[in-house]
């Protein structure tokens, strides 16, 4: 009798825990599918996978080529500034600043007040990038022709406009 009884009940649970495992699993797909984070995150990294694959024989990351791009863009920014206008911690910019110092393409120097230090590229660093932007002229055609020029003025609009309301700085 335990065994029917078993049977019977594990008969009666089963398909209603099934079903409810399916829903949680079903939600959880909904949110992801649905989470502006995870689809920003993922559509940045399939366009940084592209530009790292274009930029590969100049030798830089499209992180690093974006961090050149953005010091040369404005003479002895500092740290600060730099990590305001790319919304990026002090801690994380340093550190991925590193690599470049390393590499004699970029200069940090005291700056005014002793307490900031101002960002500029060395000569060595302005060749990079003017090598690098041969391939990033490249990588940014291919997206742009990917998506229709079109789509593509819309994305960058739109990224610019979340940035705007977003932006903690």
């Amino acid at each position: 009798m335990k065994k029917f009884v078993d049977k019977l009940i594990i008969g009666v649970y089963t398909p209603i825990m099934k079903h409810a495992k399916t829903t949680i699993a079903k939600r959880r797909s909904d949110i992801v599918q649905n989470c502006t984070c995870f689809n920003l995150r993922k559509a940045a990294r399939a366009v940084t996978q592209l530009f790292d694959e274009i930029l590969k024989p100049s030798g830089l990351h499209a992180t690093q080529f974006t961090l050149l791009a953005a010091i040369s863009s404005k003479d002895d920014a500092t740290i600060t500034e730099l990590s305001r206008a790319l919304i990026m911690d002090r801690t994380t910019l340093t550190r991925n600043l590193n690599p470049l110092q390393k590499n004699g393409w970029v200069e940090v120097t005291p700056g005014a007040d002793k307490r900031t230090r101002t960002l500029s590229l060395t000569r060595s660093g302005k060749k990079v990038l003017r090598q690098a932007m041969v391939y990033w002229r490249l990588a940014q055609s291919k997206v742009v022709k990917a998506l229709g020029k079109s789509n593509w003025e819309e994305l960058l609009d739109n990224l610019e406009f979340t940035v705007k309301k977003l932006n903690p700085y």
